[in-house]
């Protein structure tokens, strides 16, 4: 007679495979600040310590508070952690954060997914035929700007991978009505307009992050996706989550934008940042829990006992 063996437990197909979450996060003025960002509704006497995790020409740039980093560090080794960033890649390398370096990162709103560091081809491909069929040419964008933004608030004129183009203006004299027009005129040609700080932002609609999230999931298997962002350009990155956190400050605070499943937070500045990272670990940790429950349920081996046969 041929044993049969009993069928595997949950808990043993779990030991091999724990259940994974995947974390989504924006990073600048979400989890890292610039100096002007830093202390937004904070006063200087509460003031946490700082991390610098970026330097550019022998200059800090951007920052963390140290409980922060420690916050992402634990983050990073217990779940799927994806820096989610408009940057571009050489911008988005610039950045050392704590922690375990990330398998998967995404560059340019979703233009390029990272794999170890390096961007993926087949991801690339994909991206780059999108565009071509649902949007007009960088090229017509570009002359546009070109065409209408006014010397006396434009400083530069800058175009990211290929992809999209941006502004960086003097915001004071930036008349709102120019940006409201262009907003218009680049949605009727498949294109999006998000004001930043000091950048104008004008990114093909397809081109998103909520889609290279999706790619990062269906790769990883992973079975909840938790997300942070504080721009129009992470509004879809939010809403594509099973749950999401937006600061206090930034574009889609202004708005007053939100959903059902996105918590706006009252925290601004740094002091969000570090709240944003206390309450992704927190449900990542609920998720690793509950699953780590369902998976410790043993199926019982069928009547007859382990490696039982028919007679």
């Amino acid at each position: 007679m041929t044993a049969h063996p009993s069928p595997p437990t949950a808990l043993s197909a779990g030991r091999s495979a724990p259940p994974l979450c995947l974390v989504a996060s924006d990073l600048d003025r979400t989890l890292i600040y610039s100096n002007a960002a830093l202390g937004l509704g904070m006063p200087d006497a509460v003031a946490p310590r700082l991390l610098c995790v970026e330097v550019h020409e022998h200059k800090p740039l951007s920052y963390m508070t140290e409980r922060a980093a420690g916050l992402l560090t634990k983050l990073a080794q217990d779940t799927v952690f994806v820096p989610t960033t408009t940057r571009t890649r050489k911008q988005y390398q610039r950045i050392s954060l704590p922690g375990l370096p990330p398998k998967y990162a995404i560059c340019a709103n979703g233009g390029h997914l990272l794999v170890d560091g390096i961007s993926d081809r087949d991801w690339r491909e994909a991206v780059a035929a999108r565009l071509a069929a649902e949007c007009a040419p960088l090229d017509e964008i570009r002359a546009h700007l070109n065409r209408t933004a006014d010397p006396a608030w434009l400083r530069k004129e800058r175009v990211a991978e290929d992809l999209f183009a941006y502004l960086v203006v003097e915001r004071q004299l930036l008349p709102e009505d120019w940006v409201r027009e262009l907003g218009v005129w680049a949605e009727a040609r498949g294109w999006t307009v998000s004001l930043q700080g000091r950048k104008i932002y004008v990114v093909p609609r397809p081109l998103t992050k909520s889609a290279a999230v999706r790619e990062v999931a269906r790769r990883t298997g992973a079975g909840l996706t938790l997300a942070a962002g504080d721009s129009l350009l992470d509004a879809d990155l939010l809403l594509a989550a099973d749950r999401a956190w937006r600061p206090g400050h930034g574009e889609l605070a202004e708005a007053g934008w939100g959903a059902e499943h996105v918590v706006a937070l009252p925290q601004m500045g740094v002091a969000a940042g570090e709240e944003i990272l206390r309450l992704l670990r927190q449900e990542a940790r609920r998720f690793r829990r509950e699953r780590q429950g369902i998976d410790s349920v043993v199926i019982p081996p069928p009547a007859g006992g382990v490696g039982s046969a028919p007679a």
